[in-house]
């Protein structure tokens, strides 16, 4: 059995249920923005700190593994 494989990427994925592309930027912008209202209450959502650049192809390949075709 083969598993697909990743050699490349950029970026992490948007969060679960952080509401889709429009969600996702405003997610982004509170994080970002340390006067913005909701900027704690998104850090505590995501568990204390999100870097939306952050992508390891290991990381990536560990969770592929486990489709088999």
């Amino acid at each position: 059995m083969q598993s697909p494989f990743c050699v490349d990427g950029a970026n992490a994925c948007p969060l679960e249920d952080v509401g889709g592309p429009p969600g996702y930027i405003d997610f982004l912008e509170a994080i970002h923005d340390s006067a913005h209202e909701e900027h704690q209450n998104m850090l505590d959502w995501c568990g204390g700190q999100f870097d939306p650049t952050d992508f390891n192809p290991s990381d990536t390949n560990a969770f592929l593994s486990d489709i088999k075709f």
